[in-house]
């Protein structure tokens, strides 16, 4: 979902992922509770890093490194590359974005205060991205690594296919 088609506050519809939310809210409750953690932890959330990730909240997709530095300098922030990466390592070393590896973009964590193991579903017609929780240890990839002895410290689980908004665009 992109800011150009975001319902307003008292749209039941307006969407996360795939799912009906009140998206202002959402965007605030998830602004706060990274700013929350920030403040516990002594972690420094600059203008710049909290712009590029109510960017990431507002557009509930995922977005290329290049495409928030369009947006951040629309915002009148600074427009050098270093500005967004710079940004984006900070939020993803402490969770409050995920790189979605397949699109080679970022989309916010839906889960900031959690420690867990993000699933994606990414649109393949539009590239909204939805997160759920796995549970990589108990599945067949857990009884793998178990059977060869090696301990999974970090997994992210994608998959690529039609969300409910775009499944009667699909080719059958």
């Amino acid at each position: 979902m992109t800011s150009e088609t975001k319902p307003g506050p008292d749209d039941p519809k307006a969407s996360v992922g795939f799912s009906t939310h009140d998206h202002d809210t959402c965007v605030a409750q998830a602004l706060s509770a990274v700013e929350a953690r920030c403040a516990e932890e002594g972690l420094r959330l600059t203008p710049v890093r909290r712009k590029v990730l109510e960017l990431l909240l507002q557009e509930h997709k995922a977005l290329g490194a290049y495409a928030i530095l369009d947006l951040l300098r629309e915002a009148g922030f600074g427009s050098q590359p270093p500005v967004a990466y710079r940004a984006l390592d900070f939020l993803a070393e402490h969770g409050f974005v995920h790189k979605i590896e397949r699109l080679n973009a970022f989309v916010a964590c839906t889960h900031p205060g959690e420690v867990h193991s993000p699933a994606f579903m990414i649109c393949r017609l539009c590239d909204a991205v939805a997160e759920a929780q796995s549970a990589p240890a108990r599945g067949a990839l857990g009884a793998a690594a178990r059977a060869a002895g090696f301990q999974i410290e970090r997994t992210v689980l994608e998959a690529e296919g039609v969300c409910p908004a775009c499944v009667d665009k699909a080719a059958p």
